[in-house]
Formats: C-alpha cells, sequence, structure tokens
C-alpha cells in the first residue's frame, strides 16, 4: 500500500484546490495571510460585516453561517476550495503535502486537514483514508459537497434554531456518508488549532457528553509556521502539544480511532491497521 508522504505523491495541496477561503470575524489574519502568501496559495479573508450577524445567534450558529458563506463562494466557483478559520496555523509547507483525497472521485465530498476525535474507516488502495472527524478548522471541501451542507444548515436551523448551541459540526460525515459522500482524514494533520476554545462547548457539555472544552492536533506533518495563541511561550506550547499526541496515542490504544469492530469487518485489516499505526509513528 502506498503511505501518503510528501514524498511520493503526485498531487499537491496546491495542485488540488482553486482557492482558500479564510473565515473571520474580528481576529488579526496578518500572520496567517503572510503564511499563505509563502505558501503561493490564492485567497480570499471573508469577514462578516457589521450586523450582518445577528446578536441573538449562538457563536455556533454564528460560526455555521460563516461557513455557509464559504460554502457559497466554493458553488459559485464550481470548484473544490480550501476553507480554515482565522486561528488555523499550518505547519511549513502545507501547500507541498499531498492532497488527502481523490477529487476525480465525483463521491469524494470532504477531506479534514486538521482532525478533532478521528476515527478511520477505509484505506484506499492509493493510501486515501476514509474516515469521520468533527471540526471544520481547516478542510478542502467539493462543489457537491458545499450544496449538501446548506441543506445541513437548514436542517440545524429547524431542529436547534438560530440561539442554541448545536455540534453541528459532529454531523457533517453522517450527513454526507447519507447521500454517499464520502469523507477523508489526512495521515496526519497539516496544521493546529491555535485559537482558544469556544466556551460554549464548556458551557453545553452536561447536554452534550462527547464535547472537549479542548482539542490540538494528535499528530503534526511537521513544524508549525508561527507559534498558536493558546501558548504565551514555547514551554506552554510543548506542553499542551506533548498532551496532544498523549491523546492520539491513547486513543489508538484504546480503539477510538480505529475501532476493533471495524478492523474485524473489514476486507482489508491489515492496511488500516497498517495505516494507523504509522499514523502515530509506532
Amino acid at each position: 500500500m502506498r503511505m501518503p508522504n510528501a514524498a511520493d505523491s503526485s498531487k499537491t495541496l496546491r495542485d488540488g484546490i482553486d482557492r482558500t477561503f479564510v473565515i473571520a470575524y474580528r481576529e488579526d489574519t496578518t500572520m496567517l495571510a503572510s503564511i499563505l502568501q509563502r505558501e503561493q496559495l490564492s485567497f480570499e479573508i471573508l469577514r462578516q460585516g457589521e450586523g450582518e450577524i445577528p446578536a441573538h445567534f449562538s457563536r455556533s450558529y454564528a460560526c455555521l453561517m460563516n461557513h455557509c458563506k464559504a460554502w457559497r463562494q466554493v458553488i459559485a466557483s464550481g470548484k473544490a476550495a480550501l476553507i480554515m478559520e482565522a486561528d488555523f496555523v499550518p505547519v511549513n509547507g502545507m501547500a507541498d503535502l499531498p492532497m488527502p483525497c481523490d477529487l476525480t472521485d465525483d463521491r469524494t465530498a470532504l477531506a479534514w486537514l486538521y482532525t478533532c476525535a478521528p476515527q478511520l474507516y477505509y484505506v484506499t488502495a492509493e493510501g486515501f483514508a476514509e474516515g469521520f472527524s468533527v471540526s471544520t478548522v481547516a478542510y478542502v471541501v467539493t462543489p457537491v459537497a458545499a450544496i449538501a451542507l446548506l441543506e445541513l444548515a437548514e436542517q440545524i436551523r429547524l431542529d436547534y434554531g438560530e440561539s442554541d448551541y448545536s455540534p453541528w459540526d459532529s454531523q457533517i460525515e453522517g450527513f454526507l456518508r447519507s447521500r454517499s459522500l464520502r469523507c477523508y482524514i489526512p495521515f496526519r494533520n497539516y496544521g493546529e488549532h491555535g485559537g482558544i476554545p469556544n466556551p460554549e462547548h464548556a458551557q453545553n457539555r452536561d447536554r452534550w457528553r462527547q464535547l472537549s472544552s479542548c482539542h490540538r492536533a494528535d499528530r503534526l506533518y511537521g513544524e508549525l509556521a508561527f507559534l498558536p495563541a493558546y501558548a504565551t511561550n514555547i514551554w506552554e506550547f510543548r506542553q499542551a502539544r506533548l498532551y496532544a499526541r498523549m491523546k492520539g496515542l491513547g486513543r489508538l490504544v484504546l480503539g477510538k480511532f480505529l475501532r476493533w469492530k471495524v478492523v474485524r469487518s473489514s476486507t482489508q485489516p491489515l492496511r488500516l491497521v497498517s495505516f494507523a499505526l504509522k499514523r502515530q509513528g509506532v
């Protein structure tokens, strides 16, 4: 099996996407923009104007509306795009890393570049990993998926309303899979969630027990381009990264990344196990 990495991939992230959309509100995007320029990625900062997001919207619903704005841009362009939130911190050389999915497949919907609570379902002969993740910090999305995700946004509005909290990002993979579309997780993360967690996560943990108040990349492709905002110094950063690595290894050992049921029912169990072990450097 070909294990995806920057050395043997014939199609890089830069080759595969038409444009990068950075979703921002009031965040300073100067550093991120300079990195995207250095990576030679064509990008656009999407900011909501004053009053564009009503005051009664919950933070989670406002975030969803921000992503809807980017999805409409993807539909209009008719090409796959990279969407990232303003607190994403890329690794150096991100654009030269391999595209984590096959964009020529009509069923390809979305590929996370940053994963949270990822699960592995299947590994193709080409080395692409179908799976599950939450968080919309950074992902590649196709026009067909963007159309479907706007339907999901409307369903979220009807089910939860505009002012109530909803973990809508955890519903993306299942929603797209129900439409026979495929979602992919990367071999390793292309960057880190560098911001402070949404306080709504902690406030709603009694209602949504699967919520984590903090999430970080368990395994990175390389060194981050700059120090994330969550770390005030290099020691705090290293402590956070160590915790993330240990948590990733723990999820692997406990069968949360690759569930035993998935391995037992797979026609290619060794391919799954090999991907999971190599992802963590085991």
